[in-house]
């Protein structure tokens, strides 16, 4: 998580840079920054706008707090964490119904507009090791109560302090595990995971990892987590003073499934692939 002084910093010296260009952001995690560079690529050749990268800036709230403050122009948002973690309400209703709803609220509290889904949804997955789900029959999240006083669960700090995030997940579930949760960076989870440092770790569903290492994410059988459709967010006034950008934006509506979404992930943390080629090849393949 970036530090207080880092943060300011950072929006500091977006304040005082140029405006004459777009700036997307993104959260400090593979796709996010996948994302970003979607993003970007497309609007450069649909729009001939030139666009500055900020990505792996950190958590949910910092980037928000980052386009209010007119310092990001853009980013890619997910509506069950904007309904939850943004917006402080509790998920309600299907996909269409969340939406709507952080649609609206975006635009009324903040002058954000919540553009069209980009195709595929990224859920929480609680994933474990595939030998541990063979051995005790694990498929559904409900399946862990009988053994999680034995086990150590891993998480990134946004899960453990969220609220769709670990304390009511581990309550819905019945759950008490062996220790507290270790926090640790998003990036090392499933690290962890293969090394037996822990024993089931809150990923995500669109994770290139996952079946890299052969790992298995839970089922969520009791309908815990809300809609997390990928939707870009963007600042009204970036809207207003570049006509081009929403027709570039309405290119990508729902261009991304979530398979193609999670081989992205997989050729840059698995393949160790340079983002930018990968966004480029996914483009071509979609005639973008």
């Amino acid at each position: 998580m970036i530090s207080l002084v880092v943060a300011a910093g950072f929006l500091c010296a977006c304040k005082n840079g140029p405006k004459n260009k777009l700036v997307i952001g993104s959260k400090f995690f593979t796709e996010q920054v996948v994302l970003a560079e979607l993003l970007a690529q497309h609007i450069e050749k649909r729009t001939g706008m030139p666009v500055e990268r900020k990505t792996n800036l950190g958590g949910t709230l910092l980037i928000h707090k980052a386009m209010l403050a007119g310092d990001l122009d853009l980013y890619v948002e997910y509506t069950g964490t904007a309904l939850t973690a943004v917006l402080g309400e509790s998920p309600k209703g299907d996909a269409r119904m969340t939406y709507e709803r952080v649609k609206q609220q975006y635009a009324q509290r903040f002058g954000l507009e919540v553009t069209e889904p980009l195709g595929f949804e990224n859920t929480f997955a609680m994933v474990v090791r595939s030998d541990d789900a063979e051995r005790l029959h694990l498929k559904n999240m409900s399946d862990l109560e009988p053994i999680a006083p034995k086990w150590r669960a891993a998480v990134g700090y946004e899960f453990l302090e969220r609220p769709d995030g670990y304390q009511g997940w581990s309550k819905t579930y019945g759950l008490k595990f062996a220790d507290t949760p270790r926090v640790m960076d998003l990036g090392l989870l499933y690290r962890a995971l293969t090394q037996h440092q822990a024993d089931i770790v809150a990923g995500n569903s669109t994770d290139g990892l996952i079946a890299t290492l052969h790992l298995v994410p839970l089922r969520d059988d009791r309908h815990y987590f809300p809609p997390y459709d990928a939707v870009p967010i963007v600042r009204r006034k970036a809207l207003e003073e570049n006509p081009a950008l929403r027709a570039a934006l309405a290119d990508l509506a729902g261009k991304i499934s979530a398979e193609e979404m999670r081989g992205m992930n997989a050729a840059v943390d698995a393949g160790q692939r340079d983002v930018r080629a990968v966004v480029r090849e996914f483009r071509e393949a979609k005639g973008l």
